[in-house]
């Protein structure tokens, strides 16, 4: 157990190690000159431009440089924006759990709603019931999400007038912000319409998180039937029927578990995929995550905010990554022979 969490910390490291790399290089590959593109300053003569260069360490070595902004990044010390002119990392703090919160729950609701239903599907395979799930989750899996999501605002929001077009609240309610997650945030709030808040925090959240889930569902539905079909040819199930044990008894003590398990080491790309589909979905509904966050850092040309933007959203994917590739390690050892033994 030592050695696989030594095994995973290193790759950890050495993963974030070249994303600091990357992350550090931008600020070179940026068009214009790496001075103005790192302070947002025209320098007015050469003195001002020495002081400068002093400052951000650009008069050394190109490794000395990145050894120096290494650790502002170690110690939180991210730089500031161009166009808010607030610490950068007061500002990712901000965003990042505005995503980090629709991938919760899109990801809650996939698993509560694509695993059972996919379950459903294969146990009772190649019937009617089993091929409409089946299509209805190949259609909705094969749409864009921003498609998806601009369908979602021409029915629901502009049509329907059933749910808002922008935003995380209405701007009558004054939530202090706790956790950076809206809902848990207007639970631990003391505002005298607590329900009311929660209830409109909750329908401008309806439609960005179904847009994003519901293709993510989509994917568990046919991973999950796929899995189920693979474990009900196995011979144990075949044994366990000559026995005469109920599709009941089988369902619980053998497909269930083994059905589950090769299914966990795929849930960290649907994680990838979340994220992705969820700073996406941002832009479309005025969402104050870090998607929208890096769009506008785009087009206001603010270089250092793209720079840290990039290197938090690849730590966060790569962390949860290698998170839940251990924990599925943890919870099936049995991975760590055949994964020895593949060419």
């Amino acid at each position: 157990m030592i050695q696989i969490l030594t095994r995973y910390c290193t790759l950890l490291v050495l993963t974030l190690l070249v994303l600091a790399v990357m992350s550090f290089s931008l600020a070179y590959l940026f068009p214009g000159d790496t001075l103005e593109n790192l302070t947002g300053l025209v320098p007015e003569n050469e003195a001002q431009r020495e002081a400068l260069e002093r400052q951000f360490k650009l008069d050394s070595s190109v490794v000395l440089q990145f050894f120096y902004y290494l650790g502002n990044l170690l110690v939180g010390d991210w730089g500031y924006s161009f166009t808010s002119g607030l610490p950068l990392l007061e500002e990712v703090g901000i965003a990042l759990p505005a995503t980090i919160e629709l991938a919760t729950y899109a990801m809650l609701m996939a698993l509560f709603v694509g695993i059972p239903l996919g379950y459903y599907a294969g146990i009772r395979c190649y019937s009617t019931t089993d091929h409409i799930l089946n299509s209805a989750s190949m259609t909705t899996y094969s749409f864009p999400v921003f498609w998806f999501a601009l369908l979602l605002i021409l029915v629901f929001s502009l049509q329907l007038d059933a749910a808002p077009l922008s935003g995380r609240i209405s701007l009558l309610y004054d939530v202090p912000r706790v956790t950076g997650f809206i809902l848990v945030d207007v639970l631990l709030s003391d505002l005298d319409n607590k329900s009311l808040a929660f209830k409109d925090a909750l329908s401008h959240i309806a439609l960005p998180t179904f847009a994003i889930g519901a293709i993510t569902t989509a994917s568990l539905i046919r991973i999950t039937r796929r899995s189920v079909i693979d474990v009900k040819h196995r011979p144990y199930i075949a044994a366990a029927v000559s026995r005469g044990l109920s599709s009941w008894q089988i369902f619980t003590r053998h497909i269930l578990r083994n059905a589950l398990l090769p299914i966990l080491p795929l849930m960290a790309i649907q994680i990838t995929t979340l994220i992705t589909n969820a700073m996406i979905v941002e832009t479309l509904f005025s969402w104050p995550g870090i998607g929208n966050w890096l769009i506008q850092a785009i087009y206001q040309r603010d270089y250092p905010a793209l720079r840290i933007g990039m290197m938090a959203v690849s730590t966060l994917v790569i962390t949860l990554t290698i998170l839940v590739d251990l924990f599925n390690r943890i919870i099936d050892p049995s991975r760590e022979k055949y994964e020895h033994a593949a060419v």
